[in-house]
């Protein structure tokens, strides 16, 4: 099982081993991450990272690449039919199409961690975790704006009146 996630300090990338190592060390602050232990039956009913009980499923798979892909067909399919190959367009269309659902049962999916966007590669399907949910990221992106708004007015308080 593979985790990936962000040093929660200075968000250098991360990665880490579990069943293994429970606390993992920041190369670039020093910073110590206790991660906690994964279950058993690599069930992961929350984030071992930060700890958080809210988590969804996607596919492991680049968007930019599927981006990519997307943006060759319709291009190629805007060209072919410009130059009145409806047919050689058609094929285009289906082939995208198919290439994109063989990609689909291909791909395995990856759990993500709303609350600090850890990625879990090699755990059981929980049916806990759903499709990506946009309220749900929306509020747990409002908290880190409010908490980096905080240690701000925190930082600002404790610095001395006449220096920067």
């Amino acid at each position: 099982m593979n985790i990936r996630f962000a040093c929660p300090v200075c968000d250098a990338p991360a990665n880490a081993e579990q069943p293994g190592a429970v606390e993992w060390r920041c190369l670039g602050c020093d910073h110590l991450v206790a991660l906690a232990p994964a279950p058993a039956d690599r069930s992961l009913p929350g984030c071992t990272v930060c700890g958080g009980r809210e988590l969804y499923r996607k596919k492991d798979f680049p968007h930019a690449l599927g981006m990519a892909i997307l943006m060759l067909a319709c291009i190629a399919t805007v060209l072919t039919y410009w130059l009145y190959h409806q047919w050689l367009t058609w094929v285009i269309l289906l082939g995208t199409a198919l290439f994109d659902g063989l990609l689909y049962m291909w791909v395995g999916d990856v759990v993500v961690c709303y609350r600090c966007n850890a990625h879990f590669r090699g755990y059981a399907p929980n049916p806990d975790h759903g499709p990506h949910e946009l309220t749900v990221a929306e509020r747990y992106r409002q908290e880190r704006i409010r908490l980096a708004a905080a240690l701000g007015a925190a930082r600002e308080e404790r610095r001395p009146e006449g220096g920067g």
